[in-house]
């Protein structure tokens, strides 16, 4: 274990990250007997899904800051119990009002979770496994939907949904201790370790030995006015849009087009998500193997973000043509899993221009995930309402997918800097 308790806190990020996304999509499966509880339309319900985004987006910035200047282990820790006690509280809803103001709570709770995840990488990885190690952790994105398909399905048919939520949060709680138990912001610092493995890390340099300082006026300046990280947060604000489309709407999208009961959900859900923690797996290594092989970050980066997003993109068209159940599937899967797989070269883009301040540099993009976060929920919701069904909504996402793609085309050149 000395050898490799790298990637030991690798498997630590891996689950947080699964129990993050749990407590975000569980909401999503207890659609129909919330609002058949609290008689809430449609657009009612994408807007308390919308919350979580309005949180996350005050946070993740805040978050990056925090844990540039704390460390990811105080700050994931005050985080991890946060967003565990407001999962619990999530079961004790009385209605639109509270469960609005719980689901903005649960997006400060997991704000800082990806600056932390970014910081921690940062920290504990040298440049060449930085890919592979954010595939690994951000793989857990989409497997927490193959795991929480059958699960929060099967814990709302057998508990109710408010007992799932309590579930939830019982998760997070035991994650943290062991959080707490084995790691340290430094690997230094850590009794794991051995100074074989400590070389390891050290070959793209060390941490700092001091805390870490709020960022300069220029660093600033470098994070919000860098070309190739302004182009970096536009296309992860449509993948973010993606994610979010899927993870609030994508059960209610197969209930109510084609009359998929939530029982059935489980097996329709697990393909989408599955072929997805395989591809940013994938996407992953490929980057780290590029990045080994020419050196260059928009050869081992770009290019995969922008290609992915193009087919997904096209993926996405033969679903708003189509009224076959097996055909829906089928390319929302292909377009929903291709979509995600650049999801680790997006973070390692961040680490590679912005490594001193991988926490802040991760917050300004996931605040672009943020919005993302905001808007798919609230629109889709709306536009469902007012037309009646999820063509228009899908239209925009392959819209915004497509945009996203050309600003990595046009303007995404790490290799330069404004």
């Amino acid at each position: 274990m000395k050898k490799n308790f790298r990637w030991t806190i690798i498997g630590l990020i891996f689950t947080a990250t699964i129990i993050n996304y749990l407590d975000r999509s569980a909401l999503s499966y207890a659609i129909t007997p919330i609002k058949n509880l609290f008689h809430l339309s449609d657009a009612s319900f994408g807007f308390i899904a919308s919350g979580f985004g309005i949180g996350y987006l005050v946070m993740t910035i805040g978050g990056g800051i925090l844990v540039d200047r704390f460390g990811a282990g105080r700050v994931w820790t005050f985080a991890a119990i946060l967003w565990s006690v407001v999962s619990i509280f999530m079961g004790l809803a009385a209605g639109f009002t509270t469960l609005m103001l719980l689901r903005i709570l649960l997006g400060v709770a997991e704000g800082p979770a990806f600056p932390a995840l970014s910081r921690a990488i940062a920290d504990w990885l040298p440049s060449h496994e930085r890919a592979t190690a954010f595939g690994i952790g951000l793989c857990a994105v989409p497997l927490a939907s193959v795991i929480g398909a059958p699960l929060i399905s099967s814990l709302i048919l057998t508990l109710g949904w408010r007992w799932m939520f309590v579930v939830l949060g019982i998760l997070g709680i035991i994650w943290t201790v062991i959080w707490v138990t084995l790691f340290r912001d430094r690997p230094k610092d850590s009794p794991h370790v051995s100074a074989e493995e400590l070389k390891i890390i050290s070959e793209s340099g060390t941490v700092p030995e001091t805390q870490h300082r709020f960022t300069t006026r220029a660093e600033w300046r470098f994070i919000l006015l860098d070309r190739s990280l302004l182009a970096n947060n536009f296309a992860f604000f449509s993948f973010g849009y993606l994610l979010f489309f899927a993870l609030s709407w994508l059960p209610g999208y197969f209930e109510q087009t084609f009359g998929v009961h939530l029982n059935q959900l489980a097996v329709f859900l697990i393909a989408p998500w599955l072929l997805a923690t395989i591809l940013i797996l994938v996407g992953g290594r490929f980057s780290d193997y590029m990045w080994q092989k020419t050196k260059n970050i928009r050869k081992a980066r770009s290019h995969i973000i922008w290609i992915c997003q193009i087919i997904s993109a096209i993926c996405f068209i033969p679903v708003i043509l189509t009224n076959s159940l097996t055909i829906a599937l089928v390319f929302i899967t292909l377009g929903i899993a291709i979509g995600l797989m650049p999801n680790a070269a997006f973070y390692a883009i961040n680490t590679d221009l912005a490594r001193e301040r991988a926490g802040t540099a991760l917050g300004v993009m996931d605040a672009a995930f943020a919005l993302g976060g905001i808007l798919a929920p609230s629109l889709t919701g709306l536009i469902s309402h007012v037309t009646g069904s999820f063509n228009s909504a899908f239209i925009l996402m392959i819209v915004l997918t497509i945009l996203s793609a050309l600003g990595i085309i046009f303007f995404q050149k790490p290799e330069t800097h404004d």
